[in-house]
């Protein structure tokens, strides 16, 4: 466990040194939401239809573009190297960067969203459902991320290889999230559909630790 804070705390530290990083996916996040009510027209109506979809669908392509960073400059500067003969398991290290990871990114998104949301004008009804979606979602899409970039780490061309190696991975996450918002902005009960979010969580915990600890293995030799 002493292990796992020290990794999560390195991590956080490097984030903070390196803001700039982490702010882009955020500011990508809120300019391309603004940009949705000028695209698709102004009227509360249609706004209020597709919010769910724009807030999940923006908030998928904000973990997407901070993903590359996940392993890349300790793989650069051989800090991967270090990390992976340090006595702690593979799978440890990968876990404590997911959720360093998710905590730059993933939790900033679940905090601006409400505030996507109500720009957007979807329905309160929908709000509880949105972060409940949202706050177990992400981490699902960290996770599969982490294997992705794993598995890129010296190829060419690795974000446009990340892209399409998890965004097909995304989509069951991306429905089942966008399903539980409109469940409960009609009516309907969410809880089957977070119900699903969070057996798609218990699983990638385990595999997506192992897959990325494995490709992190391969990339080292």
């Amino acid at each position: 466990m002493r292990a796992f804070l020290d990794l999560v705390g390195r991590d956080l530290r490097l984030a903070l040194r390196q803001i700039a990083d982490v702010t882009l996916a955020l500011a990508f996040f809120l300019i391309a939401a603004a940009l949705f009510p000028l695209g698709v027209g102004p009227e509360p109506q249609t706004l209020a239809r597709i919010a769910p979809g724009v807030v999940w669908v923006l908030a998928l392509l904000a973990v997407l573009l901070s993903l590359d960073r996940l392993f890349q400059q300790d793989y650069e500067d051989g800090s991967l190297d270090l990390l992976l003969l340090a006595p702690a398991p593979i799978w440890l290290l990968v876990l404590a960067k997911v959720l360093a990871h998710w905590i730059t990114t993933g939790l900033p998104v679940l905090i601006l969203a409400p505030v996507i949301a109500v720009m957007l004008n979807m329905p309160p009804e929908g709000m509880v459902a949105l972060l409940a979606s949202l706050a177990i979602g992400t981490p699902v899409m960290n996770l599969i991320g982490a294997v992705g970039a794993a598995l890129i780490l010296g190829a060419r061309r690795a974000g446009v290889l990340l892209a399409v190696l998890v965004l097909p991975l995304y989509v069951p996450v991306l429905i089942f999230g966008v399903s539980a918002v409109d469940a409960a902005v009609f009516g309907f009960p969410m809880r089957p559909h977070l119900l699903i979010l969070g057996a798609m969580l218990a699983g990638a915990l385990p595999l997506a630790a192992w897959a990325a600890s494995a490709a992190l293995r391969q990339a080292s030799h």
